[in-house]
């Protein structure tokens, strides 16, 4: 993903990182701590483009996280960064 990111691309990459991040249940727990979501609102409200936001940000704010995600989904962590601001236009970090 190079240069704009159209929100069906954001969308696509979230997924996989919200996929990444649910695959370790401590990670998963974090998940739902850090965004207020219980399992039955994230199961429902998984393809908003709000949470899916939320999930890259999530990521975004441990670096480790982030970076690993990243390398299993083959891309650059800048891709992630970008489908975030993508998703949420008017985050600011």
């Amino acid at each position: 993903m190079r240069g704009a990111v159209t929100n069906e691309d954001a969308e696509a990459l979230a997924l996989q990182a919200l996929v990444w991040t649910l695959s370790e249940p401590d990670r998963a727990m974090r998940l739902l701590s850090v965004t207020g979501l219980d399992p039955a609102d994230l199961r429902t409200r998984a393809g908003e483009p709000a949470v899916l936001a939320a999930v890259l940000g999530f990521l975004e704010s441990h670096e480790p996280d982030l970076v690993a995600c990243a390398e299993t989904l083959g891309i650059r962590p800048e891709a992630l960064v970008r489908a975030r601001m993508t998703l949420d236009p008017g985050f600011e970090a």
